[in-house]
């Protein structure tokens, strides 16, 4: 029951006396403190009544529940509204009402059962689910614990190893899995799902199946010494592979407390962590990270025009090597055919059999059978003409960065393709108009950044001109979603985003070390910081051939603020490129792990001879706050430009940029939420300080000066940009479709309209760059929206009212779990 149109629990009493309970919330069925209690409510009713047996607990239109609305967090983390006091969910609801109910319940389980979903599921004295339905614990991605149980009942449903696994990895499980690990207690198909759990309740009414209370079971649970050795090893792997996060710690800590304690006083102890936890600064920052990953696919201005994907049949790829076999492996991974192209048989047959290797690899972990691998790369054609090309949809160039050779093969290309054929380049740093500067095609150039390797990297930076038309950036996003990358659209500039975002960031560290400072104790204080590698074993790796190539573009364009060191091009003067030659920052044995190199120090002091610097005392003995602040404030400083110039157009986006191209620790939120934490005064006058000492390379640009004078933050979390640029309009227009007729309707639209580009570029709480021209844009709008409406007057229209009678009409606000759900993408 409950008085929440949207998030509720709606129930139904059928002639064999069965309760059938459903969890209403689309999309995906989120739970809600509204939900929980109308849950309650429902339960309540069912256990009164006399002719209810027995209880079955579902979801809506064949989806369980995909977990707690995760848009409600904001509001707990900001003291905007009060969090349910603790226990009232896990002990009060959950347990002391569903699990205790003098009635039996069993939940029938279809599409997602995740977070509080599964929690939900769990309290239930049985659980039927179908085959195709997932069920975990995700809540540590998003620097959480399960916060209604979950740590207590999961490990005696499945054992404690599994559960741990299950938790500490975020890893679902489909039906089939969970019917063998004890989660769930048969498998029926999506037709007989509710009428079997409806069985299945009264047969445990009538003592035909067993009566479980899933929080009380002890057959799972190890003898207390062997699960003490459990907890140990998982503490021991969770400080490996996460020494910077507490929370996975606190998960074991909360689990063992059950074990030890008793259960109940585990869920007191979850629920008191869960509180705690959700107002860590890993906690917002993983949120932040999940919105901005969902926001990276609304563009403005592009993606709020009503266009529709055109369906892309066939893709071809120019470049067979480590990005053309990579991308063209993305793709026929997403049943794309693919044509690949190279210059000669030799060549040709290399990119094939990059592509075949990929694929083996996913065969030889277990993600591919023989069988779909046949089929998946029968899909690739290899060609040495154009002669294949008539009838593609889209090219993606992946050849050598030579501006001369891109220039050929896309006037080439303009004359091969037909004229609606997508013309994009995977270049990583080149100017798009240049590239296409001997087309009469600019409409339909468009960059496709593919991150090495391609296949695997979940970024897509999808470069866009100022002639590139609207269409094809739909189109370029669909594929992108459809490939499972993370599209993000930036502006086209040198290095477009993500590169020219981290030049700064190897340059800072080889200024560091000319002036004193340790290339090995700069990787280990990166590495520590959350980053995968440092900068000087990410040269090695990447080749100081393609460092050089990448860095050279961002000298020759920004040559102010480049600092030049000799290093890199004396090592390659020995042949020294990396990790291709065995040397470079570091020597590579036969199983190419890296080790120091003592003959560094020559290149080293040879470099500060040349350049004509001395060691600063100071550099030697950096702590490592130090050399984080100095490696990636500059990479700050650079991406407030990029933000600045309207390259990107959210400050979120460059977050997910800096996370999924270049490895930025999430849970430290993305690269300029991380600098927001910071302030950016702080920001700004260390900058200053080191400008001073060290040159122009430092100078704090003009955005980040100017925000740091009003002592404002660089950019908004993606929460709350995520409600007013994704909900705002979607709520605002369903609620208008359904409360407005006729004229009030137009005219709401058209203030909504002009509402919100101010909104989006004018308010303080501007989600795109704050500038004066959606201010300007958006009050022209709707005053020339109240002419228009002056002009033909209507005898209802909103508009006419407000005009001709002075009207004042109060906003309506609705509550923030109602505007996104937890797995809307």
């Amino acid at each position: 029951m409950g008085s929440n149109p949207k998030g509720r629990t709606v129930m139904e009493v059928g002639a064999d006396g069965v309760a059938v309970i459903t969890i209403v919330n689309p999309p995906v069925n989120s739970l809600s403190t509204d939900v929980l209690q109308s849950l309650k409510e429902s339960y309540d009713q069912a256990i009164r009544r006399d002719d209810v047996k027995a209880i079955v607990v579902t979801g809506a239109k064949g989806k369980f529940s995909g977990g707690f609305d995760i848009t409600a967090f904001g509001g707990f983390q900001a003291g905007r509204v009060p969090p349910p006091k603790p226990g009232l969910i896990s002990v009060e609801i959950l347990t002391d009402t569903v699990e205790a109910a003098k009635k039996p319940s069993v939940a029938a389980i279809d599409g997602l059962a995740l977070g509080g979903g599964l929690e939900v599921a769990m309290v239930c004295h049985a659980r039927i689910s179908t085959s195709r339905a997932q069920l975990g614990l995700p809540e540590l991605q998003l620097g959480l614990i399960p916060g209604f149980g979950g740590t207590q009942r999961l490990p005696r449903l499945v054992g404690l190893s599994k559960s741990l696994e299950m938790m500490l990895m975020s890893k679902p499980v489909k039906g089939e899995e969970a019917l063998s690990l004890g989660l769930v207690d048969a498998i029926v198909s999506p037709d007989e799902l509710v009428s079997t759990a409806r069985r299945w309740a009264l047969d445990i009414l009538e003592r035909r199946r067993p009566w479980v209370a899933s929080l009380y079971k002890t057959d799972k649970i190890e003898p207390l010494g062997e699960a003490k050795e459990i907890f140990k090893f998982a503490r021991a792997q969770a400080r490996k592979q996460a020494p910077n996060l507490k929370h996975p710690i606190v998960c074991i800590d909360v689990i063992e407390a059950g074990i030890v304690s008793g259960p109940r006083a585990g869920l007191w102890k979850e629920a008191e962590e869960f509180q705690e936890l959700l107002h860590s600064d890993t906690c917002k920052s993983l949120v932040h990270i999940f919105f901005a990953q969902r926001g990276t696919s609304r563009v403005p201005g592009i993606t709020d025009r009503g266009l529709v994907p055109r369906r892309i049949n066939k893709v071809a790829i120019l470049g067979g090597g480590l990005m053309g076999s990579g991308i063209a492996t993305a793709l026929i991974l997403s049943n794309y055919p693919v044509i690949l192209k190279e210059v000669n048989d030799k060549f040709l047959q290399a990119g094939v059999g990059r592509v075949r290797a990929n694929l083996q690899s996913r065969v030889k972990k277990g993600n591919m059978t023989q069988e779909k691998f046949e089929k998946t790369l029968s899909l690739l054609k290899g060609v040495l003409d154009y002669e294949s090309f008539r009838d593609v949809d889209m090219v993606i160039e992946a050849v050598i960065e030579n501006v001369s050779l891109k220039q050929q093969i896309f006037a080439d290309l303009e004359k091969n393709c037909p004229p609606h054929c997508i013309l994009a380049s995977n270049t990583s740093t080149i100017d798009l108009n240049l590239i296409g500067e001997k087309t009469k095609s600019h409409d339909r150039i468009i960059g496709a950044h593919f991150f090495s390797p391609a296949h695997v990297m979940p970024l897509l930076e999808i470069v866009r001109t100022e002639k590139t038309s609207p269409q094809v950036i739909v189109d370029l996003l669909d594929v992108g979603k459809k490939i499972k990358k993370t599209p993000v659209v930036v502006g086209n500039c040198t290095g477009f985003a993500v590169n020219r975002m981290f030049f700064p960031y190897t340059q800072a560290a080889l200024l560091l070390v000319e002036r004193g400072a340790d290339v090995y104790q700069i990787d280990k204080a990166i590495t520590k910081f959350g980053m995968p590698m440092g900068p000087f074993r990410l040269c090695d790796l990447v080749g100081f051939g393609v460092a050089i190539a990448t860095g050279s573009q961002f000298v020759e364009n920004f040559p102010e603020r480049t600092y030049k060191s000799m290093i890199i091009p004396l090592m390659q003067q020995d042949k020294r490129a990396g990790e291709t030659t065995r040397k470079g920052f570091y020597v590579y044995d036969d199983k190419r792990k890296a080790n120091p190199d003592p003959e560094l120090k020559k290149y080293i002091q040879k470099a500060r001879e040349i350049s004509g610097v001395n060691v600063d005392p100071k550099m030697m003995k950096l702590s490592e706050k130090d050399i984080v602040e100095m490696t990636f404030f500059p990479v700050v400083n650079e991406a407030c430009r990029v933000f600045a110039e309207g390259i990107a157009v959210k400050a979120a986006d460059l977050d997910i940029a800096a996370v999924m191209g270049m490895g930025f620790p999430p849970y430290r939120g993305g690269i300029l939420f991380w600098a927001d934490s910071l302030g950016s005064k702080y920001l700004c006058s260390r900058l200053e300080e080191w400008s001073n000492m060290y040159g122009a390379f430092f100078k704090p640009c003009s955005f980040l000066a100017e925000r740091a004078a009003k002592g404002a933050p660089l950019a908004k979390t993606a929460i709350l940009v995520g409600i007013l640029d994704v909900g705002f309009l979607a709520v605002a227009i369903m609620v208008t479709q359904l409360a407005l007729k006729g004229d009030d309707r137009i005219d709401a639209m058209g203030i909504m309209g002009a509402g919100l580009n101010i909104i989006m570029y004018a308010s303080p709480l501007a989600a795109m760059v704050p500038n004066g021209t959606g201010f300007i844009l958006g009050s022209a709008q709707l005053v020339l929206y109240a002419i228009y409406r002056k002009a033909k007057p209507t005898k209802n229209g909103l508009i006419s009212g407000l005009l001709e009678e002075g009207n004042q009409h109060e906003h309506l606000i609705l509550p923030s779990d109602q505007i996104i759900s937890q797995q809307e993408s």
